[in-house]
């Protein structure tokens, strides 16, 4: 069929997400009223390249300690950081606060996606699914699940990133005026437990009498990806300080990586290891054998570690305005990023 050939999906797509649809902390059921704003909000920016098994557990902490745009717009920001460390891309935390503020401030949430488009950290798929889900709205929604099902059912052949627009368009020629809210999460919930990444459910798929995919014999061939290029590896170094029962933590510049978070210090993260060159502190430092791993989106890091103890009556102050001892044995209520996270754990099996 020709990928611009009328495609009547949504009534058995809708019909299928009557009875399969997943049951989820921010979702209404298949056909109720709209869910909370508030909670439809939250729940998509967390899920933002992230997995929902992922995010839940993050969506029921937030949900009892901040139950609305004003008592988030209320929090204190080093808490709402904290609370976010582990879920990862934590610009997503500052523009999360922002945008609450702003949403308090204006009394409500805005219901069209051009109004939503102006708030902090809302781009094109959040203020799409926004719209549609929490104000019935119509409108084009398209995350990866959507993508994926949209080029098998079209077997579009154009590699993303690039195919994207088309992508797009295509789920404009399917999406129903009615029930928008419902037919964006059935195509989600489609990509999520049928039309799976590897290995696909196609016998299940209320969709296959219209899949152009499917019917080429190969639909796990698409989409069509370009090769990726490797990442960049950078290198660091994570500075220990042990004041006896305690570790200086410090506070990460607002702007840039993980920025606002409390963290270990640490040096620049370059092209080749930095060793002790910045060291925060005088002392005898010790380079652990044990080295800490991650990825982030964009390059991989090594880090090295390496551990001092200092004098009981020094000063954080000594370190920065941001300098803070925390105690060891707590560590893991300090809300660190990940990548910090996973240093501390090493350091605490090597100083206890």
């Amino acid at each position: 069929m020709p990928d611009n050939a009328p495609r009547a999906i949504a009534a058995p797509l809708l019909h299928w997400y009557d009875a399969h649809a997943r049951v989820l902390p921010w979702r209404a059921a298949p056909g109720a009223n709209a869910p909370d704003p508030y909670r439809v909000w939250l729940s998509e920016v967390m899920l933002q390249q992230t997995q929902v098994a992922s995010v839940i557990p993050y969506f029921e902490t937030f949900t009892t300690r901040w139950p609305s745009f004003a008592a988030l717009a209320a929090a204190d920001d080093a808490d709402v950081m904290a609370a976010w460390a582990g879920l990862g891309y934590y610009a997503r935390a500052r523009n999360l606060l922002a945008c609450a503020r702003e949403v308090a401030a204006l009394g409500r949430l805005p219901e069209t996606e051009a109004e939503l488009l102006k708030l902090r950290g809302i781009g094109a798929y959040t203020g799409a699914a926004i719209a549609a889900i929490a104000f019935g709205q119509r409108a084009v929604v398209v995350d990866a699940n959507v993508e994926r099902v949209v080029t098998r059912l079209f077997a579009l052949a154009e590699p993303l990133p690039g195919a994207r627009p088309r992508i797009r368009a295509l789920t404009d020629t399917i999406t129903p005026d009615a029930r928008a809210g419902d037919f964006a999460q059935a195509m989600m919930d489609l990509g999520s437990g049928i039309c799976t990444a590897r290995a696909p459910r196609c016998l299940l798929c209320p969709l296959r009498p219209d899949c152009d995919g499917f019917a080429t014999g190969a639909p796990e061939a698409f989409p069509v990806k370009a090769k990726k290029a490797p990442k960049p590896q950078r290198y660091g170094t994570m500075f220990w300080v042990r004041r006896g029962v305690e570790v200086l933590l410090v506070r990460r510049p607002d702007k840039g990586l993980l920025g606002g978070m409390r963290a270990l210090p640490t040096g620049p993260w370059s092209d080749a290891p930095p060793g002790l060159a910045d060291a925060p502190v005088a002392g005898d430092w010790q380079l652990l054998a044990d080295t800490v791993s991650h990825g982030f989106t964009h390059f991989t890091l090594d880090v090295t570690l390496a551990t001092v103890t200092i004098p009981e009556h020094s000063d954080p102050a000594h370190f920065g305005a941001d300098g803070e001892w925390w105690p060891v044995d707590a560590i893991e209520s300090a809300g660190l990023p990940t990548v910090f996270a996973k240093a501390a754990r090493v350091f605490g099996r090597v100083s206890c």
